[in-house]
Parts: C-alpha cells; sequence; structure tokens
C-alpha cells in the first residue's frame, strides 16, 4: 500500500537519526544544536533537537544528558554567533528546548512512572505562571499590550478583521488566557519532545515498548478530583485568572490520559490502523472541540478506569 510504505519510509528515517545520535557525543550534539538553531525559523524542529537530549538522557544517565546539553549549548551558540553576531540566543535555546526535557528524562529514568513524569511536567508550567502572575504587573496587560492588540491593528489594516467593539472584546478575554496558554504550550512541547524520544528508544531497544507504556497510562484520582474543584469554581464565578490558569495546565493531562483510552480501545479491538488515522483527522478537523471531548474522556476515566473493565472481559491486549 503506498499509505503504508510511506509510513515505513517515515518511520526508517526517524530510526537512522536515532541511531545517528546515539553513536556518540559529537554526533547527539551535532543534531541538538543544528535542529535548535534551524527551530529559529521552523519552531516544530526544535522538538528533534530536545528529543535528542531526552534520548541520550534515557538510555545513558542523567549525567551524559547534562553532558549533551551543555555541549550542545556551546556548539549552538557558535553557529548563532557566526549568523547574527552573538552567542546569547544559544542560552535562550537551552533553557527553552533543553532543561526542562533534560529533567523530564532524568525523572522518567529514574522513576519508570510516566504519570509521575507528566505530573512534573505541568508543575513546571505552574512555575511559569507563579513567575508571570507574581512578577509584578498584570500579564493579561501586558499579553494585551504586547501582542494580541498588534496583531489586532494588523488584522484591521489589512481588512481581515473590522475594528468594532466586539473584536477589541475579545482581545482582552484573550489576553485573560494567555498566562495559563503560554505555560502549558511550554510544558506540553516538552513532553512531546519526551515522548518522542521515548520511541526513538523503544524504535531502537524494545519494539512496542513506547506504545505498551502509554497505553496503560494513569494520572490518578487526585487530578481528576483537581479538576472538578477547578471546573466547579469556574461554572461560579468565571473571573478567576488563577483558576483559568490551573485549567489550561490540567487539560494537556487530560487530553492525554483521554488519549491513551483510545489507543487502548484500539488495540483491544484490533481495529484498523486506518480507523485511528482518521480520528486524528477529526481532532484536526474539529478543534478545540474534539480536544474538549477526549479530555473529557480522560477525566471520566480517571474515575471509572475503563480499560481496566475492558482487559477483564476480554483479557489484556499488552
Amino acid at each position: 500500500m503506498p499509505g503504508g510504505s510511506k509510513t515505513q519510509r517515515a518511520k526508517a528515517k526517524m530510526r537512522g537519526l536515532a541511531t545517528f545520535i546515539m553513536r556518540g557525543r559529537s554526533q547527539a550534539a551535532l543534531v541538538a544544536a543544528a535542529m535548535a538553531v534551524l527551530s529559529l525559523t521552523l519552531p516544530l524542529v526544535g522538538l528533534l533537537s530536545s528529543a535528542a537530549v531526552a534520548l541520550v538522557t534515557l538510555r545513558q544517565g542523567v549525567r551524559e544528558g547534562l553532558i549533551l546539553g551543555l555541549l550542545a549549548t556551546l556548539l549552538s551558540g557558535l553557529f548563532v554567533f557566526a549568523a547574527l553576531g552573538a552567542p546569547w540566543p544559544a542560552l535562550g535555546l537551552a533553557l527553552a528546548l533543553w532543561a526542562p526535557v533534560w529533567a523530564l528524562g532524568a525523572v522518567l529514568r529514574t522513576t519508570r512512572s510516566l504519570a509521575l513524569t507528566l505530573h512534573l511536567a505541568a508543575l513546571i508550567g505552574l512555575v511559569i505562571v507563579l513567575g508571570l502572575r507574581l512578577g509584578g504587573g498584570d500579564p493579561a496587560l501586558y499579553w494585551s499590550e504586547e501582542f494580541l492588540k498588534p496583531i489586532h491593528a494588523n488584522l484591521v489594516e489589512s481588512g481581515i478583521l473590522k475594528d468594532t467593539e466586539d473584536s477589541r472584546t475579545l482581545i482582552d478575554e484573550i489576553a485573560r488566557w494567555m498566562t495559563g496558554l503560554f505555560a502549558a504550550i511550554f510544558y506540553v512541547q516538552a513532553v512531546l519532545a519526551l515522548f518522542l524520544a521515548r520511541w526513538w528508544q523503544a524504535l531502537l531497544y524494545h519494539p512496542g515498548g513506547f506504545g505498551k507504556e502509554f497505553r496503560a497510562l494513569r494520572l490518578g484520582r487526585g487530578l481528576g478530583m483537581l479538576s472538578l474543584v477547578v471546573l466547579g469554581i469556574l461554572a461560579i464565578q468565571q473571573d478567576q485568572p488563577w483558576v483559568l490558569d490551573l485549567l489550561w495546565l490540567i487539560l494537556p493531562l487530560l487530553f492525554l490520559q483521554g488519549l491513551a483510552v483510545v489507543h487502548f480501545a484500539a488495540l483491544r479491538f484490533a481495529l484498523h490502523r486506518g480507523w485511528l488515522v482518521g480520528f486524528y483527522v477529526f481532532l484536526v478537523l474539529a478543534m478545540p472541540h474534539g480536544e474538549v471531548l477526549l479530555a473529557a474522556l480522560g477525566l471520566g476515566d480517571l474515575w471509572l478506569d475503563g480499560r481496566a473493565k475492558l482487559a477483564n472481559r476480554g483479557g489484556n491486549p499488552d
């Protein structure tokens, strides 16, 4: 099948990249630094850079991952200096791309608990929220003045949007969401890089291992209780910025929990691979409603543990 051959070719390329990373420090540092510099113009490429550091951390240890992060920072500093005349942006790359995923990789390697690692990732997001909220000033005003209003003005100038009271109100509303959303995006990118590294690790040394680990993901009823409390407060009083921030931090965890349920069900009922492809297409086309529905599924699974019931009825698919 053409689609299947394309998938196999893509998988082979990813295996080749992972193999190159694991050949030695210089190869891993080259991939991490080059991809980091490319991410300045192609942001998604940064996931490959972060995943390289995470893969080395998971496979070779926390110390080796730290050494790689430092080498990649030095090498990217040389690249950036050659291009821009100043090496300092490389420090920003180190903090944004490598430090968080190195920490998550260290926790996952030490504890072998994907759930605990994801909770730590959300705590990184919480630290960012605390820094923005307690750093002085109103974060919503900063987002509005520095980012959203200039974008609004450009859209109005180009004729895409009309300068109406409703559009200005929408800008103010979005500004209220931005602090939690920014923190969530930051930690989610680290989680995605960690997942890629874990998949690479399984691809090279334990085929199928990451899928089994992800399908078994259970984030605990503590998260479910916190979710219900946050939703309850927002239902009563919607102008609580701290609670809105917490909701943004919780939603990705619930989404991942729901995604684990979907992948478990696909294996349990032996669904064709095309079913999962169609499901992901649905998530993209139905954004953000599909993601909210999946998060709701994840919240329900925290309480009902439907996967255990399915496994007991027909045997554990893993």
